[in-house]
Formats: C-alpha cells, structure tokens, sequence
C-alpha cells in the first residue's frame, strides 16, 4: 500500500506541493479546500497528467475533512497569503483561527498522521498546531529552514556562477526577517564561501535571503511564493517516507537545546520515518548568538499573544 498524503489548502502552494509529490511518485495524494469542488477540479486535472508524466499516485480533491482518514503525513499550506507591505507577523489572528479548524480533525480524522505546517507566520503556527492537536513533538514540525537555505544557496550560486550542488548552508532561528544564515558554515564545494566573497557583499547577499519572501511578494503584488516552499516540503516529505535520517533545517520543538524551552525554531535536525529524530545542537559565536536571541524573542512574542 502507498503511502497517504494530505495537503490542506488547494491553492497555489498546496497545487504545487501535491503535483511535486506525484512526480516524484511519493504516495497517493488527498487536496482539501473549503472552496467547492476546486479542489476536485485540480486533482483530476493532476491525475489525468500521470499517464504523460509517468506516475501512478492517486490523487483525490475533496471539501471534506472525512477524506484524510489514514493519511501519514499531512501538509498544512491552507491560510491566507501575504500581500505587498505586510509581513509574516501581521498573518498570525487569521491564520490561527485554521490551524485551530485544522487540529480539531485532524485529531478525529487522522490522529496518527504527522503534520508538515507551512502556515505563516511559521514557528508561531507550527507552536500552536502542537498544542492543539496534542501529538508528540516529533510529529509536527514546520518547514522553513529548507526553503530559507535554498534561497541563500541560490543567491550564492547566482553570484559565483556555479552550480547549485556546490553549494552547502545552515540557517537557524525564526522564519523571517531574524532568521541567523551561520556564513561560516557556509560553503562551497567544501570550501569556505569567504574565499569567494567579501564578507561585505555576503552580509548583503544574507540580508537578501532574509527578505527572500517579500521580495516574491513585491514582484507578484497578488501573492506570495509558491514554487520553492512546495518544492521544500517535498524535500522534507521524501526524507521521511524514505527513512534518509537527512540533515536539514527545519522548525522543531527545543526542550533545552540552544538553551530554549518550549518554542518551536528553525534549527538542524535529522528526519526520519518518525519525523524529527534529532535536533541537531550547534556550538554559536558570540555574534551568532545575540542574532540567534533576537530572533528567539521575536517568535516568543506571537507565541505570547497567542496564548494557547
């Protein structure tokens, strides 16, 4: 039997998810969507791709939660978008309300499944989809961290001018204009990325990875990004299912490590088939260190307001 995959929110980031996870032939895919029939719409639209792009997935579109019964990974993408001048923070009253509608079926529809949440603002949503479905740390985690370095590595890629299998980062701390891209395990082709660029040019090439998402948003005007986030979580989905015990940066739980208790924050882990296995603890500068406490206390404020 192939694996169940749930993705909540057929927009363009859960279309995009769903079709990525066909052609990499991951499982049979479920797209949820309160918007009527929408969501049957584009999963017959998808499947009926399978015979030209070679998969086999099945892939259902439904306006009920009743359909996600049995899945094993469930992707959290529904919420609403941000628009030009707002920032991820500004999402967090609205977006809570669904993950609230979300953690109560998916506690009665799927209560074994992990949940991928995807929802901005991200560690704050992740936090609370914890909360409020009860499961176990290791089962709900967020995807950030991925998405993050693949704009960093692009950016590096972009101005050296070589391939983007050379290059290698970590990103650590909240998903947004916090997050501590560490330059020096920044590499390139195992090389140091300061034998490449002046430290100058990278803290601009670091402050344009922070504000990767909103410089998509600017450009759009009528979205936010959807091709590199869907392509992420893919990512983190064929870690799990294929049991890689892969390194990746992701938002997990931290009881203790880097000294925090109770948040959720981008940080090394390792993914495996029961989700986060390891977080993995790296020694901070003292610099790095006061950038990683800023962006701690941003996301302790709206995991405050929140109060769950």
């Amino acid at each position: 039997m192939r694996p169940k995959i749930t993705v909540i929110g057929a927009g363009h980031v859960g279309e995009t998810t769903a079709h990525l996870l066909a052609l990499k032939n991951l499982g049979d895919i479920v797209i949820t969507d309160i918007i009527e029939d929408m969501p049957k719409g584009k999963a017959l639209d998808m499947l009926e791709a399978g015979p030209v792009s070679g998969y086999d997935s099945f892939i259902q579109g439904t306006n009920t939660y009743e359909d996600i019964k049995g899945s094993h990974i469930v992707i959290l993408t529904a919420g609403v978008p941000r628009k030009p001048g707002m920032s991820r923070d500004d999402l967090l009253n609205v977006n809570l309300a669904i993950v609230k509608d979300v953690a109560i079926n998916l506690k009665k529809y799927a209560p074994d499944a992990m949940l991928i949440v995807i929802t901005n603002p991200l560690d704050a949503m992740t936090y609370a989809a914890w909360k409020l479905t009860g499961l176990p740390k290791n089962k709900v985690f967020g995807m950030a961290g991925v998405l993050d370095v693949a704009r960093y590595r692009a950016f590096i890629s972009m101005e050296l001018k070589v391939s983007i299998e050379n290059t290698s980062a970590i990103i650590l701390g909240g998903h947004g204009d916090d997050m501590v891209p560490l330059a020096r395990y920044t590499t390139v082709a195992g090389i140091p990325v300061t034998e490449f660029i002046s430290q100058e040019r990278l803290n601009q090439i670091i402050d344009r990875t922070r504000k990767g998402g909103g410089e998509i948003v600017s450009l759009l005007k009528t979205g936010s990004a959807y091709y590199a986030p869907s392509a992420s979580v893919v990512d983190m989905v064929d870690a799990i299912l294929k049991d890689k015990k892969k390194i990746v940066p992701c938002c997990a739980l931290l009881e203790g490590e880097y000294g925090v208790n109770g948040l959720y924050l981008g940080v090394p882990a390792v993914l495996g088939s029961s989700g986060v296995e390891k977080v993995i603890e790296l020694k901070l500068t003292e610099d790095e260190q006061k950038m990683f406490d800023k962006s701690i206390a941003s996301v302790k404020t709206l995991v405050d307001i929140m109060k769950l």
